[in-house]
């Protein structure tokens, strides 16, 4: 019976998480798994339950913030999906090039959070200015308002968000870490919209 193997989803099942997060344990090398000469992921149950009983602290190691950023990512491609932006009052305001320059825009703002974790915050404000300066700067030079720059910003902070969100509660993230993860992510992005607002009455001050 310890030697029966398990598909991905039947693995989850044991272990009482979602696929993904067993996708995404296997992947880093933290959970035992074998591969199909087809690709498939197969698992024994008696490595599983043996590593159930002996890993926390790397199933710990698996929830860390880095360690599912990767789903985040693609979360966020999804969110802002061209058919998203097209409802957006601001987006319609602009040409294909600009279109183009923010639907990147996530990579800058995705990035950003990805060093203010990875440091704890001390690259915090550096980090906020910059991207904050950017989004300002980018606002400016395709003739949008103060208040369309800001929408513009807080389109992509909501859908980092709710892929956050979506991803922790999938891999049924225990609700403190979810929740200090929500707070580092409001605490960030709030620096940087405060950036975005200073960045451009100043650069809107220098060309008058």
């Amino acid at each position: 019976m310890t030697d029966e193997w398990l598909s991905l989803s039947e693995a989850a099942n044991l272990l009482g998480v979602h696929p993904s997060t067993v996708r995404l344990w296997s992947d880093k090398g933290i959970l035992p798994v074998h591969k199909t000469q087809g690709g498939h992921r197969r698992y024994r149950r008696g490595e599983i339950l043996l590593w159930a009983d002996s890993t926390s602290k790397s199933k710990e190691e698996a929830l860390a913030p880095e360690g599912m950023m990767q789903e985040v990512v693609k979360n966020v491609r999804m969110h802002i999906s061209e058919g998203r932006l097209q409802e957006e009052s601001w987006y319609q305001k602009l040409d294909e090039d600009a279109r183009v320059q923010y639907r990147m825009s996530a990579r800058s703002l995705f990035q950003g959070l990805m060093t203010y974790v990875a440091t704890k915050g001390r690259e915090a404000e550096s980090e906020a200015y910059a991207i904050g300066y950017e989004y300002a700067s980018r606002a400016r030079r395709y003739n949008l308002s103060y208040v369309d720059a800001a929408k513009a910003f807080l389109f992509f902070r909501d859908a980092l968000v709710e892929s956050v969100i979506k991803v922790y509660n999938e891999a049924n993230v225990p609700a403190r870490r979810a929740t200090e993860m929500y707070t580092q992510i409001h605490t960030f992005t709030d620096d940087i919209l405060i950036s975005l607002l200073e960045t451009y009455r100043k650069l809107e001050t220098a060309n008058h």
